[in-house]
């Protein structure tokens, strides 16, 4: 396991420690990351534009992903700010800043609407084209996941294990979906998806994976990703953090210490699945699925089997991000900051470039040729393969 890129929390707020594989121990001392070899270049990761917002993820262990909606995208950082720009240039539209507040989630965009979650347990929203505040919804605790919304709720998983829904047009509650915390759990929580059927389906620290509906939250089904094995607590940590991937009539989902699974949306019915362990979320490209385990090894399996088709370890206990198809590659980046283009025919690096010195923990953008990073010291680059 690596320290690295997690940390965890005990349920009842206490304070977030580092773990290594062998026990309480000090990153430097397991596990150490694999220095970067020399590749020979066969694409470059050319910079289209950047921008900086505030302090990033700050100091603690925050991935906050920006939003792309249409032509704009958004961001935020842990001090407070959030920005919106131009897609194609970056030019900034907007400015605005939550005074004495934290953002720990976010961000979320939809409808004409920008969402972030704050350490305070509120849900604020902002005019996608303006910046303006409309309003600010309590939750029951920390949000630490992005805020999702269909344009009649908004949907936000809380650190104290709970799925709730906004109203998209005021901040008030619609409904509230709760699950046990198990007694040791990753810092973190997924991102739910709203189905275009209008379902919300969200993956817990229990290692199950639950869909309600939208409307009203009544429950529609309920399946496991993993199963808590072990005689300790950290032994039977099986968080389902990473991002859910929606294919059609199919959900992809990864849990800590169990397994990569893909679910029908409608009936929860188990369509494909693998033991692996990994916390973040999956993506598909030339009949593969692709994820990055807990080792940082990064792993095409072909789609409906466990036959893997490759496996690059060039990037072991790096924390390398999820990974992210484009054209023909695959790219995530590490703690260093460093984004990886590998090719999605056997794995090989073709492609590297420093985005941000201080590491990338928040998931990588693809979106009409162009991949969008943001790093931990607040660095928002476009790039373009060539």
């Amino acid at each position: 396991m690596n320290s690295r890129s997690m940390l965890l929390l005990l349920p009842v707020f206490c304070t977030a420690c580092s773990l290594g594989s062998g026990g309480w121990l000090a990153d430097d001392e397991v596990n150490p990351p694999a220095q970067l070899q020399g590749i020979d270049e066969e694409v470059e990761l050319r910079r289209v534009w950047s921008a900086n917002i505030g302090n990033g993820q700050g100091q603690d262990y925050f991935e906050l992903t920006p939003a792309v909606d249409g032509e704009r995208i958004f961001a935020a950082s842990e001090n407070g700010y959030v920005h919106g720009y131009e897609l194609a240039t970056g030019e900034l539209l907007w400015r605005a800043r939550l005074d004495d507040e934290t953002i720990t989630g976010g961000v979320g965009a939809g409808n004409g609407l920008v969402f972030v979650g704050t350490a305070s347990a509120e849900v604020v929203s902002f005019n996608q084209f303006t910046g303006e505040e409309l309003w600010r919804g309590p939750v029951t605790s920390e949000v630490l996941s992005p805020p999702q919304t269909d344009g009649d709720v908004v949907v936000v998983q809380t650190v104290d294990g709970k799925l709730i829904a906004l109203d998209a047009g005021n901040g008030s509650r619609r409904w509230i979906y709760e699950t046990t915390l198990p007694a040791l759990t990753l810092r973190g929580t997924n991102r739910p998806v709203i189905t275009p059927q209008g379902y919300v389906i969200a993956g817990f620290s229990n290692g199950t994976l639950v869909s309600v509906a939208a409307e009203d939250g009544i429950w529609r089904w309920e399946e496991r990703i993993a199963v808590p094995e072990g005689r300790y607590d950290i032994d039977r940590v099986i968080d389902a953090d990473g991002d859910l991937y929606l294919d059609g009539n199919r959900v992809l989902a990864s849990s800590y210490q169990g397994n990569v699974m893909a679910f029908d949306v409608a009936t929860g019915r188990i369509v494909w699945g693998m033991e692996a362990s990994s916390y973040h979320g999956l993506d598909r490209g030339f009949g593969n699925i692709y994820f990055s385990s807990d080792a940082s090894h990064v792993i095409a399996v072909r789609d409906n089997s466990d036959e893997i088709i490759w496996s690059n370890e060039d990037l072991e206990y790096r924390a390398v991000t999820g990974p992210r198809t484009l054209g023909n590659y695959v790219v995530v980046a590490d703690f260093q900051g460093y984004v990886h283009v590998l090719s999605q025919i056997d794995g090989r690096i073709v492609g590297r470039r420093q985005v941000d010195s201080d590491g990338v923990r928040a998931s990588i953008l693809a979106v009409d040729g162009r991949l969008y990073v943001y790093g931990n010291g607040g660095t928002l680059m476009a790039l373009a393969i060539e």
